[in-house]
């Protein structure tokens, strides 16, 4: 028997109210953790967006309101920052909050004001790695100072001298998918009201390029709070699409604040 499954789709981390910008998520509202994980990979795959969150009300009412799994086309990942921020979008309602309990990343609020929508994240801390030759190589960026930040998933992060290089970057695809994790490039932004601006590759997760990455920001902020000496910063995804992301360090957390647009409401047909 075909079942009908609520579908939206939504661009968060959205530049200002522009449509078509930000990164596109799938939201998909069960009512209980009935799907198998290889009905939710398959239907991932189908919608074949960087990710897909599912969410179903929290058994543990004191604890959560949802929970929340993502999906890439072909693989479940650990933390999603922009599909988390979508999922908030399609049910937070009148609510002025509300809490995602996850596997891997804890439990996850998102407030609103307004027509923001804000994500407290877990900061990721500093880690050593013997990686650094091999993301330069598949960077193909020789002169990149390269750190790591170990979040729920690692995140690799080069160095580079100017907003221009971000742009102008030409992976290795194949050699980024060698690389457990996600791996960025960054540099100061060029704009006087821009801190940093980043690219995110997500090859090990079957996705060549991020348009708009939450998660990587764990890192992100931090590696340029404590080179620019601040805790409230603005970045920019310089992706295709482009997505804007306000930085804020508190503590170890970090708040991330975004807008997000629904553009499809439908659905899927299982």
């Amino acid at each position: 028997m075909t079942r009908a499954l609520p579908f939206y789709q939504v661009d968060a981390f959205t530049v200002g109210d522009q449509r078509f910008t930000g990164n596109p998520a799938a939201v998909m509202p069960l009512d209980g953790p009935a799907l198998r994980d290889d009905q939710l990979l398959a239907i991932a795959a189908e919608n074949n967006l960087s990710e897909t969150a599912f969410t179903w009300p929290c058994a543990a009412a004191a604890e959560a309101d949802f929970e929340l799994r993502w999906f890439t086309p072909t693989t479940e990942v650990a933390l999603c920052g922009h599909a988390t921020l979508a999922a908030a979008h399609v049910l937070i309602g009148e609510r002025e909050a509300i809490r995602f309990r996850t596997r891997k990343a804890g439990v996850l609020t998102v407030t609103r004001r307004g027509d923001r929508l804000t994500l407290d994240l877990p900061l990721a801390p500093a880690a050593p790695t013997e990686r650094a030759d091999e993301v330069r190589a598949a960077l193909r960026a020789p002169e990149a100072e390269v750190v790591l930040r170990a979040g729920p998933e690692p995140l690799f992060i080069a160095a580079l001298e100017d907003e221009q290089a971000v742009r102008a970057l030409a992976p290795d695809f194949a050699a980024l998918r060698a690389i457990p994790g996600l791996v960025m490039v960054t540099a100061p932004g060029a704009a006087p009201d821009l801190d940093f601006v980043s690219r995110v590759f997500a090859s090990a997760y079957g996705i060549d390029e991020d348009p708009v990455t939450g998660s990587a920001h764990a890192g992100l902020a931090p590696y340029w709070a404590e080179r620019l000496g601040k805790t409230s910063l603005s970045a920019h995804q310089a992706s295709a699409r482009g997505g804007a992301l306000a930085c804020t360090l508190d503590g170890e957390r970090l708040r991330l604040g975004g807008r997000a647009l629904t553009v499809i409401e439908g659905r899927f047909l299982l």
